[in-house]
């Protein structure tokens, strides 16, 4: 207990952060291994301890004297007994049950006879076992590796998998580091993956991802399939590896809607791995084409929901996924844990940021008022298309001319989520539009462009959220989003995160209909900046041109 703490721990399992005190940042990022964001406004930010959020620090190397011990030192109350209880106990289920390998296949084994009993009494759980081999253990069906995890952690009994993995096909990959090196950070990331076998490193965007991907696949030494978000990203990573490894061109083979090469490192969009035919999945054959060491999920908090099904059963293979944000629209986060493999490295972006590896961003929510005439047909309207009508509101358009001059002279991605506002906001300012229907040659001209700062100016839609290099952008507009989405805020910040030669600070800005279902949805995502330790300044749009 600290008196003067920034943190209140209630019984229901919520942490209480107080933002303004002196120790808030320390204790915010001492908790954000192990509770999740729930509320964040001024004042108090609201955690929740959950049982993945304990299990994935527990994954990572985080025990539960060390999480007990953050709540301790910040809280400025005693730690409610129950809730210490609770930790140490659900933390403790963690690795109860052990997915192992011996001679004859896979078992599935624990040293409490109680557990045991219990999972093999569950009716989704018992059909995955072949049966008993004695009183700590059972014979698990072959092919039931992924299921059966899966099912473990829906009942809270997470199991730790030490059955190993397959080598792969060796293939020799080396980093060519004459003019550069992996950061600490990176090269940690790289060893707690491999020590856990599988599972997700959490990095900013602009923290270098794609390095670590290089960096375990010189670790591996073997074959490896690369799934990526789209073709764009597709070729960014064929560059990075280009330039960064030992890899010729003839070892890297790209499988898109374009183009379908098989090479020693292969790179493919999920969409052509979920892409059916006659109601079949159309390229399966390519999760067999090689014998696969490595697969590296890129985004893997935008995994389709089939490529879990097809996860499932890939479970010998090593499963790298990378991200910069966990959560899941769906709440599908349970399964990339079981599937992909728990958290196994995460750095705060702030902590990043303060190492000088990304750049600073301020952030701002600009509000905008609806003339009458649009106020009561926004009033007037159904549910279903408010979010729309406010999120794509004309009023937004002058105010984003406003910045624009304000920012002249810098790189600025003016992001959108509908196509007719695209149209107008490109046809008004006389700048290039970049949207899903814009061909894949055609994008990475106009992307090369905004780099070498032909196209200061480019208004885009949510292809540019994902894995596109644009290290110069400087300044962000989102005029609309998906909704409330965090993820979305994640990848659109991070933009503006790599590390710029101009030395020019970011700027985040959001555009947001006051009184309307745009301004609450902005409010869930800013849950997003404040969880990673971002504040943002509210302004009106009237007063734009005085703001400093």
């Amino acid at each position: 207990m600290n008196p003067d703490g920034p943190l209140i721990v209630q019984s229901d399992r919520t942490v209480l952060l107080e933002v303004a005190n002196p120790h808030a940042d320390d204790a915010r990022h001492a908790l954000a291994v192990f509770a999740e964001l729930e509320r964040a406004p001024e004042h108090i930010h609201t955690y929740r301890i959950t049982r993945l959020g304990l299990w994935n620090a527990r994954a990572a190397g985080h025990d539960a004297d060390e999480m007990l011990a953050v709540l301790e030192k910040y809280s400025k109350f005693p730690v409610p007994a129950s809730v210490a209880i609770d930790i140490a106990e659900t933390v403790g289920r963690y690795g109860r049950l052990v997915v192992e390998r011996d001679d004859e296949g896979l078992v599935l084994r624990s040293t409490d006879r109680a557990v045991l009993t219990e999972i093999a009494s569950n009716k989704r759980i018992a059909p995955l076992l072949e049966g008993r081999l004695d009183e700590h253990s059972y014979r698990l069906q072959a092919w039931a590796r992924g299921q059966v995890k899966q099912e473990l952690v829906k009942i809270g009994w997470p199991a730790d998998d030490l059955a190993g993995y397959t080598a792969g096909t060796p293939h020799p990959i080396d980093l060519d580091t004459a003019d550069w090196g992996l950061r600490p950070y990176q090269q940690q990331a790289i060893d707690q993956f491999f020590v856990g076998g599988s599972g997700v490193v959490v990095l900013p965007c602009g923290a270098g991802k794609t390095l670590v991907g290089a960096g375990a696949m010189a670790s591996a030494a073997t074959t490896t399939l690369i799934l990526v978000t789209n073709t764009v990203s597709a070729r960014q990573w064929r560059d990075e590896l280009l330039r960064r490894t030992s890899l010729t061109a003839d070892e890297i083979g790209e499988y898109s809607g374009q183009v379908k090469e098989v090479k020693p490192v292969t790179i493919a969009t999920y969409q052509i791995l979920t892409a059916k035919r006659k109601g079949e999945y159309a390229h399966l054959a390519l999760l067999d084409a090689l014998d696969w060491g490595l697969i590296v999920y890129d985004e893997v908090h935008l995994l389709p929901a089939p490529v879990f099904k097809l996860t499932a059963e890939l479970q010998a293979r090593r499963r790298l996924g990378l991200t910069a944000t966990l959560v899941r629209e769906d709440g599908r986060e349970g399964d990339v844990f079981s599937l992909i493999g728990p958290k196994r490295f995460d750095a705060p972006w702030k902590q990043i940021e303060q190492q000088g590896y990304i750049s600073p961003a301020a952030c701002f929510e600009v509000r905008v008022d609806l003339p009458p005439d649009e106020r009561l047909e926004y009033a007037a309207s159904a549910d279903d298309q408010r979010y729309r009508l406010a999120a794509t509101a004309p009023a937004k358009r002058d105010v984003v001319k406003r910045l624009v001059e304000r920012h002249a002279g810098e790189r600025i991605l003016i992001i959108g989520q509908y196509l007719d506002q695209i149209d107008e906001l490109a046809d008004e300012l006389g700048v290039p539009q970049l949207t899903g229907s814009t061909p894949v040659d055609e994008r990475e001209r106009l992307f090369q462009e905004f780099r070498d700062g032909t196209t200061p100016v480019l208004v885009v839609s949510k292809v540019a959220n994902f894995s596109v290099d644009l290290p110069e952008a400087t300044v962000a507009i989102q005029v609309s989003g998906s909704f409330g989405s965090r993820q979305e805020e994640a990848q659109r910040l991070g933009r503006l995160l790599r590390p710029k030669q101009s030395g020019i600070p970011a700027s985040f800005y959001t555009l947001v209909a006051r009184d309307t279902v745009d301004q609450d949805f902005a409010q869930n995502r800013q849950r997003f900046l404040a969880e990673q330790g971002y504040s943002y300044e509210i302004l009106d749009a009237h007063a734009l041109d005085y703001a400093a």
